[in-house]
């Protein structure tokens, strides 16, 4: 996609807009494979989530909306865990791969002119559909996980690729799939859950080599709240980020409620990019077994009681990640008082 220059400015600054308009703070979804399990899909598959892009669509449709309704601002795509190899590893073409890809970002994309229709019928006539992206912005960020999402095996929350790992394999493996999803037709692009600073190093050369017109966001994982889970400095992969325009945002995703305070604090000191958190519900993850292991987690009300100092250090746009769920962001879009979810209702 070529776009002018004007033109490639202004998406440029889309995410800048967007927080301009919502009072300083915006409102991130939350956990999405709970959520797909929960109306009964089996993601008891390599490409997890991803799978249902192929097998039920309509459930990821579904689980967006329903974000929506719950005062979501920022839908995330079903693609975390979707990329062209993992496609072929399922004996999908590159070209079935790279549809399906886009697919990702189509299904956010209607999922939010589903919802502003409904908004639109429920003011009874009083507001056009033309002015509702004015008056209830939604963005939509199309998400790219990690080398270590794509090979399943737990990688992803250690950030161990082996010594012979290289930025360029890194940057050849993720390349056409991050094309693809530029051009997809959404807002933004969310490097989700990176590990390492080897990717986000390979995340940003990318940016820059590839003419990619949208902005992104970088969200890195932490499991003690110093380092990220491969032990490299939060500091020093954020000032990866930090060093690339086109990165918007920087933050923390998947990560224990506990460790975000401190988190903010070590951001804030190597950038002035809006910070972005959305931790997950601090349940621990079992890469082997491959599941959540019970009541290792905080309640919704715990998790929102967190919510408002986040703000107070700083944070831009907060969500949840694995094992929240449309109450946790329903609370927390009550906590900052958005404006009302459906418009013409008081929520």
């Amino acid at each position: 996609m070529t776009l002018r220059g004007g033109e490639g400015e202004e998406k440029g600054r889309v995410l800048h807009k967007f927080l301009e308009g919502a009072g300083g703070i915006g409102v991130i979804d939350g956990g999405f494979a709970t959520e797909l399990e929960r109306h009964g899909a089996d993601l008891n598959d390599p490409l997890w989530s991803a799978k249902c892009l192929i097998s039920s669509p309509h459930l990821v449709r579904q689980v967006h909306e329903e974000y929506l309704e719950a005062g979501a601002e920022i839908i995330i795509t079903a693609s975390y865990q979707a990329t062209i190899q993992g496609f072929e590893s399922k004996g999908l073409s590159a070209i079935e791969g790279e549809a399906l890809l886009r697919k990702s970002a189509e299904i956010a994309c209607e999922a939010r002119d589903n919802f502003w229709k409904k908004c639109v019928e429920l003011s009874d006539g009083s507001i056009k559909y033309s002015e509702i992206p004015n008056l209830r912005p939604v963005l939509v960020a199309a998400s790219v996980g990690s080398y270590g999402a794509y090979l399943a095996d737990g990688s992803e929350y250690s950030g161990d690729y082996g010594p012979d790992m290289t930025v360029q394999t890194l940057k050849d493996f993720h390349q056409r799939r991050v094309q693809v999803l530029a051009d997809s037709g959404a807002d933004l692009l969310a490097f989700e859950t990176i590990p390492n600073k080897i990717e986000a190093q390979a995340y940003v050369e990318l940016l820059e080599e590839n003419d990619i017109q949208i902005p992104a966001w970088f969200s890195f994982n932490s499991k003690d709240g110093m380092n990220v889970v491969s032990g490299d400095s939060v500091t020093e992969c954020v000032s990866i980020a930090n060093s690339c325009e086109k990165v918007a945002a920087v933050g923390i995703n998947c990560t224990p409620p506990r460790f975000i305070h401190g988190l903010i604090l070590s951001i804030q000191k190597v950038t002035e990019k809006p910070i972005l958190v959305y931790p997950n519900s601090g349940e621990t993850y079992d890469p082997e077994r491959k599941e959540w292991m019970d009541s290792t987690g905080i309640s919704d009300v715990d998790f929102v009681s967190y919510v408002q100092k986040w703000r107070e250090l700083g944070a831009s746009l907060i969500g949840g990640c694995c094992r929240t769920t449309p109450n946790t962001i329903r609370a927390i879009s009550r906590t900052f008082n958005k404006r009302p979810v459906m418009i013409s209702q008081e929520t």
